[in-house]
């Protein structure tokens, strides 16, 4: 049997399957006997990735068949610190995994989203999980949390997208939220008014936000980044996904 290596975001982990992205993501969010259901996103990962501070080949020896023929469906490498140790250029395909199980794949792209000159809302994922505002657009937002070398808070890799604003990015106090899902708004156009009002560049919405994401929320797509590399994955638009992954498009919005 075929084996992938899989970066799960949630939880942050180096995991070898024998299980196809599909299988794996069904696996991996409808649970078992050792795990809840929730939402699951991974990357798949190059097999012949090597690092010194994974136990890979271990791994390997353990990903074995099951008595009955059945393919093994985790092998945990590694629950700690992975992104930071990880090859971008060994990073594939996104894979977004619905509750139910439903697994919608993203490629990435070299087009990157452009610079808006409005205020931006980003959910962390992994290895932190804040909900943070703020009038950097991504890639800024990027170089300030991994690649400043004067501020204090700084991580070595993450993985963050940038949810859906509406009227709120040009106007906090008075836009229309439309069907904006976020809990506690008045909280959230408080913070996005200091953004405008007040001379500071980004701020903390949540500080013990949940890193799952509702993905109709995603503005424009995910952003891998460390100090040397970047990967950014488009989200496609509701329209295309309708069309073309309908029964995911309608798990995601259920």
């Amino acid at each position: 049997m075929e084996t992938h290596f899989y970066l799960s975001l949630l939880p942050e982990a180096l995991i070898v399957s024998m299980l196809s992205p599909e299988e794996f993501g069904a696996y991996y969010a409808t649970g078992s006997a050792k795990k809840s259901r929730g939402q699951a996103m991974f990357f798949e990962v190059d097999p012949t990735f090597r690092h010194d501070f994974f136990r890979i080949e271990e791994a390997l020896k353990r990903c074995v068949p099951h008595e009955d023929g059945s393919p093994k469906a985790s092998v945990y490498a590694s629950v700690y610190r992975v992104l930071e140790h990880m090859d971008l250029a060994a990073v594939s395909d996104l894979y977004l995994t619905t509750q139910d199980g439903r697994t919608l794949g993203l490629k990435s792209s070299e087009i990157l989203p452009d610079g808006e000159e409005n205020l931006h809302l980003y959910q962390e994922i992994a290895p932190v999980t804040p909900l943070v505002v703020s009038r950097f657009a991504p890639i800024s937002f990027l170089d300030l949390i991994v690649r400043n070398p004067v501020s204090l808070v700084t991580v070595p890799a993450i993985v963050f997208t940038e949810l859906q604003l509406g009227e709120l990015a040009r106007d906090p106090e008075m836009g229309l939220m439309d069907e904006l899902p976020y809990a506690n708004s008045d909280h959230l156009r408080q913070c996005l008014t200091e953004l405008k009002t007040k001379y500071v560049s980004t701020k903390m919405v949540d500080r013990t936000h949940s890193p799952n994401v509702q993905y109709r929320t995603i503005k424009n797509g995910f952003f891998f980044g460390n100090q040397q590399q970047l990967k950014y994955y488009p989200m496609p638009s509701p329209t295309a996904l309708r069309n073309e992954n309908y029964r995911w498009f309608r798990s995601a919005n259920m």
